[in-house]
Formats: C-alpha cells, sequence, structure tokens
C-alpha cells in the first residue's frame, strides 16, 4: 500500500470499488478513509493541506479516499452523514473516528491521528 503522493492529493488513492475498499482497510499497516466528494466545499477546504498531511503520517497510516457519491453504500455502512469525514482502520476493525458535518482545520485532523494512533499502539482501538 505504499503508494507515491502525487499533487492531486490521494488521487493514486481514490477507492473505486467496495472489493478495493475492503482490501485497503483489511491490512495491518492503519489505513485512514477519507470521505469526500468533488462539490463538497469544506473538502476543497482541506485540500491544500492534505499532502504534507499525509506525507507526515506516511511511515505510520496509508490514506485512501471513497467518494461518496460514487459508493453511498460505504457511507451507508460507517454512518457517514457529513463530509470530510475520517475513520481509521486495522485489520478490518475500525480504530477511530473523525466524523461530523462541521469544517475541519489540519490541526484538528492531525489531533484525531495522533490520538488514534496512540490507542492503536496501547492496544486501545474501537471495537
Amino acid at each position: 500500500m505504499n503508494r507515491p503522493i502525487q499533487k492531486r492529493w490521494l488521487s493514486m488513492n481514490k477507492v473505486k470499488s467496495v472489493a478495493e475498499y475492503r482490501e485497503a482497510v483489511g491490512g495491518d499497516k492503519p489505513t485512514v478513509v477519507v470521505f469526500k466528494t468533488e462539490w463538497c466545499k469544506d473538502c476543497h477546504y482541506i485540500n491544500p493541506f492534505m499532502p504534507d498531511l499525509v506525507a507526515s503520517y506516511a511511515q505510520r497510516l496509508d490514506f485512501i479516499e471513497v467518494d461518496r457519491d460514487e459508493l453511498p453504500e460505504l457511507c451507508e455502512e460507517n454512518h457517514v452523514l457529513g463530509i470530510p469525514s475520517f475513520i481509521v482502520f486495522q485489520r478490518a476493525q475500525e480504530q477511530g473516528r473523525f466524523v461530523s458535518k462541521l469544517r475541519k482545520t489540519r490541526e484538528e485532523i492531525e489531533a484525531f491521528l495522533d490520538e488514534t494512533l496512540t490507542k492503536a499502539a496501547q492496544g486501545e482501538g474501537e471495537r
């Protein structure tokens, strides 16, 4: 899952099917699933800082993108109503989530990722 990060963040890691999603979240390395859409203004708000954020966590986390309009069943399955939303999985088990209808800042996203990594290291991820 160590794919190169392109200028348009996550473009190579955009999930195109439910099967591809299941494979991505089933691995040993924690995977951050970013639920978003092309038309979402709050999703565009995070675009400028996401390449650096993804790069800074690349050793510890994989990142994939799920377009809510292309794979609505995954949003329903994961109870994602607001976008952008972030859910971390490891071995197909949810480890943490940052899901809300509110705009997210870089600092909030980093705090969520750090907290989730700390819990996972201590064996306290959501089960």
